[in-house]
């Protein structure tokens, strides 16, 4: 078993009281505990520069919920696999649906969601600006995992709607996210890349509802080269925080190229945040003025003021649905990554200067409501996506690209961020995916990943385990 600790260095101890010293909270550190294989042939093929299996934008392609770990992929049949495991046990029950993955399209992806209020599993998958494929598990069933069988015969069949509801038939995207309720809530994205809206659907235990698009593609938006009238808002994230709040970092995509400085580079501009305090009915700018209303006429548009936190020009390749979280105050965090000026003011060639050039970004809204942003010193080396993860003591994790791992101290503002793991042993291909809810089950990082293959030839998938401080 590969094992390797790295450890943080030592924080000054706070003063509790004169003479009185508390121990030092923990910095960030990672400890490889295991490593388990879901599938020695999972289907392998590479498109957008990135795997069916492993978009970072899954969520949740792997999840932890009262003892047990989810995971779902394709095999080399193209078979949909649904898997699950005892927290810390070395093997995995596996389930292999009826359905197989469509076509050679990275974005075909499959995300797991969990309604508490019926405790039924929810997969939808294998879409991309066309039909999705649902299906639930019986209720009940992820209640008592140690009590309940894992077979075909607790998954329904695959549908094309929701229960019945059909949403429309452009659909990417899907992203589950569990209400403060217990409701189920999905997010997913209408139209196509450039010209498409964001839109939410809830499940309240026994019946889907369309809740509506909440941003819109229209209004003009005008570079120093030219002028876009449609576009798409790629969101990092759908989160609640522990007050309740939802939060969604985002980037704008440009349908005209004409906004760029070269035809090689990429649309995408400007780091957006909005919030909503109302499950999702409305949406506020930072200055808590609403921009949105979801299923309404007035959705958040470009044009809106007050949405962009970090601006930038579509002239140095940002990446688009990176990730976030928000912290033990509930403050947002997000991952960003592009090619900073000092590489120069136009990328021509958005994989090989993102691969050449590209650094990532922590952004963050601190305590007294100042936005704040530090460079991760880590050479990306890839042209894909970062993931965030935050500790129990809020120190930060970015998980970068072939499973390398940087982190930095709640405790210096964010300024110490280091290299604590290189990956070098996992051979993985690209991006992982992180199991969110399980930091904050049980105090491990926990990421599926894909190792290198070629053409398509099928290749090994795991899941990697680390203890975080405790």
């Amino acid at each position: 078993m590969r094992r390797r600790t790295v450890l943080a260095t030592a924080l000054a101890a706070a003063v509790a009281a004169p003479g009185t010293a508390r121990a030092a909270t923990p910095g960030p550190s990672v400890t490889e505990t295991s490593t388990t294989r879901l599938d020695a042939q999972a289907v392998f093929f590479v498109s957008y520069d990135g795997l069916v299996n492993n978009n970072a934008f899954q969520k949740n392609g792997l999840l932890t919920y009262k003892g047990y770990q989810y995971a779902a992929w394709y095999t080399s049949t193209r078979n949909a696999v649904v898997a699950r495991r005892a927290l810390g046990a070395t093997g995995w029950s596996t389930v292999t649906l009826s359905h197989q993955l469509k076509s050679d399209d990275s974005h075909n992806v499959i995300s797991l969601g969990v309604s508490r209020a019926d405790g039924r599993l929810h997969l939808n998958m294998d879409s991309h600006s066309d039909g999705f494929f649902y299906v639930k598990s019986a209720a009940g069933l992820l209640d008592n995992p140690a009590s309940t069988s894992w077979t075909a015969s607790v998954f329904g069949s695959v549908q094309t709607t929701l229960d019945g509801l059909a949403l429309t038939s452009q659909f990417t995207y899907p992203q589950f996210v569990a209400t403060p309720e217990g409701k189920l809530q999905l997010s997913y994205r209408v139209g196509i890349s450039g010209n498409g809206r964001n839109a939410l659907a809830e499940y309240d235990g026994s019946t889907w509802t369309a809740l509506g698009e909440w941003t819109s593609s229209t209004g003009t938006y005008t570079s120093e080269h030219g002028s876009s009238t449609a576009r798409n808002m790629y969101l990092h994230g759908i989160d609640y925080d522990v007050n309740g709040r939802l939060h969604a970092f985002f980037t704008w995509r440009e349908q005209n190229g004409a906004v760029m400085c070269s035809s090689g580079g990429i649309t995408n501009h400007d780091t957006g945040y909005v919030y909503s305090t109302d499950r999702g009915r409305t949406w506020r700018n930072d200055a808590g003025t609403v921009v949105g209303t979801t299923g309404g006429s007035d959705t958040v548009a470009v044009t809106d003021s007050g949405l962009v936190v970090d601006p930038l020009n579509p002239d140095h390749s940002l990446m688009n649905q990176e990730s976030q979280s928000t912290d033990s105050a509930g403050l947002p965090h997000a991952i960003i990554s592009y090619v900073p000026g000092r590489f120069g003011q136009c990328t021509t060639n958005y994989v090989t200067d993102r691969t050449a050039n590209g650094r990532a970004f922590h952004v963050r809204k601190n305590s007294s409501g100042t936005w704040q942003k530090t460079e991760i010193p880590v050479v990306l080396n890839s042209s894909q996506r970062t993931k965030l993860v935050l500790d129990k003591y809020d120190n930060a994790y970015a998980i970068f690209p072939y499973g390398r791992i940087a982190g930095a101290s709640k405790a210096s503002g964010y300024t110490d961020w280091a290299l604590l793991y290189d990956g070098s042993g996992l051979n993985a291909f690209g991006e992982v995916v992180i199991d969110e809810l399980r930091v904050k089950a049980d105090n491990v990082l926990s990421f599926m990943y894909q190792e290198k293959s070629s053409g398509t030839t099928p290749s090994a998938l795991h899941v990697v385990d680390f203890a975080l401080p405790a």
